[in-house]
């Protein structure tokens, strides 16, 4: 065989390898990289659990998954910047009950319609809120603390993550039944309300039990009182408010998954199916427990249909309250 012809073949079995190396490459690269936004600020309760699922997602899904955080306005801006994403199946917002359903109640222009601009997707757990004392508070269950706020004149401040929210609420119900003057000190997420709780520059704060559990366990901060119907596992020792005599608290709030509106059904399913996978294996399952969740999936109909029976729920507490929508 001519020198030249020889040649010529080997150049084309170099070339026929080198492109079959590329699309192998190709192959193993992730097609898209997944962001989660969180409305919070790092270093709280749902931004452990957007990490948590994240790490493990990427796994299930086959591509990159990060977690984008997007603080500020009780998670308004996540949702604004959820509103603006484009609807490709890259996008998704991990949220409690707060940015979905209290605040389209609140505000008058929160700037998005859940039921118009996102799309549910799935839910993976319930939680409770909680009453948690600092540890340079003298008291050392619920009804310490209301005799502690009495013996400050009875007026005292408890911090929540945001204003406007179930925590507000809550602290107004309190206050009343009590008969104490209590303000609510808003912050922007609950990381640096636990940060001044612990520096003991406010006695108090309302927030989930996630965004408690850990200090409450190395005895940096007590919870002394958590919402719902019966006591959590995580924490079997504290009473529900319902067994301190104020009812009316224990519908529990979610956490899930949404999208831009128009995602296409296929990546929904697609994210759903993965994260009911990683909720199901032992150690997150575990994990999210012991920071005080109920692991719960809930498919996308029947994440609609929570959603739509806990803003129903909401509506009539805040109308009975007197809050006026700001």
């Amino acid at each position: 065989m001519p020198l030249s012809i020889l040649a010529q073949i080997v150049r084309l079995i170099c070339a026929g390898v080198l492109l079959a190396g590329l699309s192998a490459a190709a192959l193993a690269q992730p097609s898209k990289t997944i962001r989660i936004l969180v409305g919070f600020p790092p270093g709280g309760g749902t931004d452990a659990i957007a990490r948590t699922l994240a790490e493990r997602l990427k796994d299930e899904l086959g591509t990159s998954v990060i977690v984008e955080n997007r603080p500020g306005a009780g998670g308004q801006i996540a949702a604004h910047a959820l509103k603006s994403a484009a609807p490709d199946g890259t996008t998704f917002f991990i949220s409690h009950d707060h940015t979905i359903s209290i605040l389209p109640l609140v505000m008058k222009n929160p700037g998005f319609d859940p039921a118009k601009d996102f799309v549910p997707v799935a839910g993976f757990a319930t939680f409770v809120n909680a009453l948690a004392l600092a540890a340079g508070t003298s008291a050392k269950n619920f009804n310490d603390y209301v005799a502690w706020v009495k013996s400050q004149g009875g007026k005292s401040a408890i911090g929540i993550p945001a204003p406007a929210s179930v925590p507000e609420f809550l602290v107004k119900v309190i206050g009343e039944k009590y008969g104490l003057d209590l303000v609510s000190a808003p912050y922007r997420g609950s990381a640096p309300m636990i940060g001044d709780m612990l520096s003991n520059q406010i006695p108090a704060g309302v927030g989930s039990v996630p965004d408690f559990i850990e200090n409450h366990a190395a005895g940096k901060l007590r919870v002394v009182a958590v919402l719902g119907a019966s006591r959590q596992t995580a924490l079997p020792d504290v009473p529900t408010f319902a067994e301190l005599g104020l009812a009316g608290f224990e519908d529990v709030p979610y956490y899930a998954f949404f999208a831009p509106a128009g995602t296409p059904q296929a990546a929904i399913d697609q994210f759903s199916a993965a994260l009911s996978k990683v909720i199901a294996q032992p150690d997150v399952r575990d994990r999210l427990t012991r920071w005080g969740l109920t692991v719960q999936f809930m498919p996308q109909a029947q994440l609609a249909s929570r959603e739509r029976a806990y803003s129903q729920t909401w509506a009539q507490i805040i109308r009975k309250s007197g809050f006026q929508p700001q």
